[in-house]
């Protein structure tokens, strides 16, 4: 006989002066598809088929996320009629997993609804917060109802990342796709940083403008002046021993992922 079996009560949180970053995900999708299996497969490397499905809580847990520590804390929400009541969690996430099961193709169609809610919330607060769509229960590619392709073509349509994952034998997967997650909340961060304007200069004072020298007339040569430097925009070039090597970076439009660096010489302007 099965047993119901309750979530697990979310740990003991950092205090609030504690200077490891936060991440906040929150798993989307229908009843049924796996979300708090994922959950809890995350947290403890456990699989626990059966839950309460009425049942939200937020778990935390600190990982260790390309060598650079983060506080996760994870939504596992409990939607009862979709995504009409969301607003809890669009506020609060800074990531979402949208799950659906690939045995099931009604819950596919159901985690359509979660990616539209989300495009429109980004598109209306202006903040993009990245989306995971996720196929869950691939233990059951035998029952397969949803097609990797047609996951891959919908997560391609709204601009997500798309990972197939088995909550009850994969925990190496889980935990990839939940530190994916922490990844492109930090890419996201980056992007989003304010870029100084790409200015250097160094004032120095323009040296006087020559006086016209007049050259000595000889026979019938007509007489002529010139101006030795005539320009008030001089700039002087510094020397190879007083030059400092200054490394700055460009706009990020040039690049979303990795700006590149320009090196130059201290004394340059650039507009």
């Amino acid at each position: 006989m099965s047993s119901m079996f309750g979530k697990p009560r979310a740990s003991g949180e950092r205090p609030p002066q504690s200077p490891v970053p936060e991440c906040n995900v929150a798993i989307l999708g229908c009843r049924g598809v796996g979300k708090s299996a994922l959950t809890v497969k995350f947290l403890t490397k456990r699989f626990i088929s059966e839950y309460d499905p009425n049942l939200e809580d937020t778990y935390s847990s600190e990982e260790l996320v390309d060598q650079q520590p983060v506080l996760l804390k994870v939504m596992d929400t409990a939607d009862q009629d979709g995504p009409e009541n969301c607003e809890r969690y669009l506020c609060w996430a800074s990531a979402f997993l949208v799950v659906y099961s690939i045995d099931d193709r009604k819950s596919f169609e159901g985690c359509q609804r979660y990616l539209e809610v989300l495009a429109l919330h980004a598109r209306g607060c202006q903040r993009r917060c990245p989306v995971l769509l996720l196929g869950n229960k691939l233990d059951m590619e035998q029952y397969r109802q949803v097609p990797s392709a047609e996951g891959m073509s919908l997560a391609s349509r709204f601009g997500c990342l798309f990972h197939e994952v088995s909550a009850c034998q994969d925990f190496a997967r889980v935990q990839h796709v939940f530190h994916e997650a922490v990844r492109e909340v930090r890419r996201q961060a980056e992007w989003n940083l304010p870029v100084r304007p790409l200015f250097i200069s160094e004032e120095r004072p323009c040296p006087p403008v020559a006086m016209p020298v007049a050259l000595p007339t000889h026979h019938s040569l007509a007489t002529c002046t010139f101006n030795t430097l005539s320009t008030v925009n001089y700039k002087e070039i510094p020397s190879v021993a007083q030059a400092k090597l200054v490394t700055v970076k460009s706009s990020r439009a040039q690049s979303k992922r990795k700006a590149p660096t320009l090196t130059l010489l201290k004394g340059f302007k650039i507009f």
